[in-house]
């Protein structure tokens, strides 16, 4: 069972910076992807940012240039380093991990509000 414990986020001005943390348990004991997405009230969930264990990355493209993914795996931590943000990064951000086997695991969420 892999487990997803998320930490950060908050309320921040509209220019300002935010990192999201997420410690994964089985991060560096197997091939897999880690990622973030992110949910607005009354949207969809959508695809923010991933990484994978050979240290690709993807990012949507309304994040890109302001977001940064990487990870730690002496820790077994994934970041989300969040600059520039923008009203509407206003949502509930979510990590995630994705196996070999396609399964995905889910971190609980955290709020992140940009408001002036």
């Amino acid at each position: 069972q892999v487990q997803l414990v998320q930490s950060g986020g908050g309320l921040v001005q509209p220019g300002g910076s935010l990192r999201l943390s997420c410690v994964v348990s089985t991060l560096k004991s197997s091939m897999n992807t880690v990622g973030w997405s992110r949910q607005a009230p009354g949207q969809q969930r959508d695809f923010v940012a991933f990484i994978t264990s050979l240290g690709s990355t993807m990012y949507a493209d309304s994040v890109k240039g302001r977001f940064t993914i990487s990870t730690n795996n002496a820790n077994n931590t994934l970041w989300l380093q969040m600059n520039s943000l923008k009203p509407e990064d206003t949502a509930v951000y979510y990590c995630w991990y994705r196996g070999t086997n396609g399964k995905e695991y889910w971190g609980q969420g955290t709020q992140v509000t940009v408001s002036s």
